[in-house]
């Protein structure tokens, strides 16, 4: 039985935390090889994924641990230079477990593709012939990915806008298509590259940008737990919690840095199993200007019980199928890890993770500040940054946190005292 409750997982080295997390998922330990920077991304495949390879970059992957995700346990994996992201998840989903973990919904799969028509003399009745076509262009839509449509997805609805522009009345045609397990930009694309001529036929004009949109607000997932209030810290940290929601629901300064810790769990997930990390950021802010402020994606309010109730709404156009969660064998891996089979339970984990990310980070904030928790993290990153060898890192990083002085040119000194006092004396 898969359990994602593995305490003390950072107590243990690499190889003994990889070891825990194959027994824990049923994983043969081989199929973990992949996560050794030797065995990964090799050279010759990077070649054929990107122009102009010259190697490849190395991001830590680490697992979140103690998330229950609609009643299912999941370790999480996690690729992420900043310190404190999986140890303030992980602790956050250990505080939403002990009332269920995180419940999850979503809108479906689908994703919106755009045509763009321009020099259309009669844009209004042009929208008319173009919504009286529908039929006949959604079936050519679905012509060109059968393999789709074979899966049960492909074209659903057919919008179209009216745009008032600078440049003129534009035409705007939405084609929405379910695309099911995949992420779906190419094969949106395809479909609206292949409905251009026909649609600016109809509408008497000239088809320009035929591309998917990645304000994917018809793909939105829903995550909401509740957070222990003895957990938390007791009831004056629940109050000021819901005081900081509060705020970035209501300032947009406040609220780019609230999301950008959302996005810290969320991007973190989708750069592990090969997502397009641009494609989920843009969605979500988008989003949070939907109602043309920017605000807050998640929102914190005190339960009757006085436990912490949190909710977040992002939009996640995330798949399994094709791109580099296929080709790149650490991405693999890690949806191995994960042990789902669909898009929409990816997604689920994924706003889960940037909800517990964001509760870890609204409680810092409001109970001992940000920096205690997260630069006692980085200190091991600047203990290493300093020269100290793999041995020596952690006697570096607590002299230096005790001190307060968590900078790289005192843990040079530091490291230079360390070394002196360990350097045998020549005779």
């Amino acid at each position: 039985m898969v359990t994602s409750r593995l305490t003390g997982l950072h107590n243990s080295d690499v190889s003994g935390r990889r070891a825990r997390v194959a027994e824990s998922t049923g994983l043969p330990p081989d199929q973990l090889a992949v996560l050794d920077p030797g065995a990964g991304l090799s050279l010759e495949q990077a070649d054929h994924m990107i122009e102009n390879v010259l190697g490849v970059l190395g991001v830590p992957l680490g697992v979140g641990t103690n998330f229950v995700v609609d009643g299912v346990d999941r370790l999480v994996p996690m690729a992420t230079e900043e310190p404190s992201v999986v140890a303030a998840a992980s602790n956050a989903a250990r505080m939403a477990r002990e009332h269920g973990g995180f419940t999850t919904s979503n809108s479906g799969s689908v994703m919106i593709a755009q045509i763009q028509l321009v020099d259309v003399p009669d844009p209004g009745a042009a929208a008319f012939r173009l919504r009286e076509a529908a039929a006949e262009i959604l079936a050519l839509a679905d012509e060109q990915d059968p393999v789709l449509v074979s899966f049960g997805g492909g074209a659903r609805d057919l919008r179209v806008r009216e745009l008032p522009t600078r440049t003129g009345v534009q035409v705007i045609v939405h084609l929405h298509v379910d695309v099911r397990d995949a992420m779906g930009a190419n094969a949106v694309n395809t479909m609206a590259e292949a409905l251009a001529p026909r649609l600016a036929e109809i509408a008497g004009g000239r088809a320009i940008l035929r591309i998917l949109s990645n304000k994917a607000d018809q793909r939105l997932v829903r995550a909401r737990a509740t957070f222990d209030r003895d957990l938390l810290g007791g009831a004056e940290v629940v109050r000021d919690i819901v005081h900081a929601s509060a705020f970035a629901e209501a300032d947009p300064y406040r609220a780019a840095t609230h999301n950008k810790g959302i996005l810290n769990g969320i991007t973190a997930v989708v750069l592990a199993t090969g997502n397009d990390t641009r494609a989920v950021e843009a969605g979500c802010h988008s989003h949070a200007a939907r109602d043309g402020a920017y605000r807050a994606l998640s929102r914190f309010e005190q339960t009757p019980s006085g436990h912490l109730a949190g909710t977040l709404e992002v939009p996640l156009a995330v798949g399994l199928v094709g791109g580099a969660t296929r080709a790149h064998p650490v991405a693999r891996a890690a949806v191995r890890i994960l042990g789902i089979d669909t898009a929409i339970e990816l997604g689920a984990v994924i706003a889960s993770v940037g909800l517990a990310q964001n509760l870890a980070a609204c409680r810092a904030l409001a109970a001992e500040g940000i920096q205690r928790g997260h630069m006692t993290l980085h200190a091991r990153t600047i203990a290493a940054s300093a020269g100290a060898a793999p041995h020596e890192v952690a006697h570096v990083a607590s002299r230096i946190v005790a001190e307060r002085r968590i900078r790289a040119e005192y843990a040079a000194e530091v490291l230079a005292e360390l070394r002196a006092s360990t350097t045998p004396a020549v005779p």
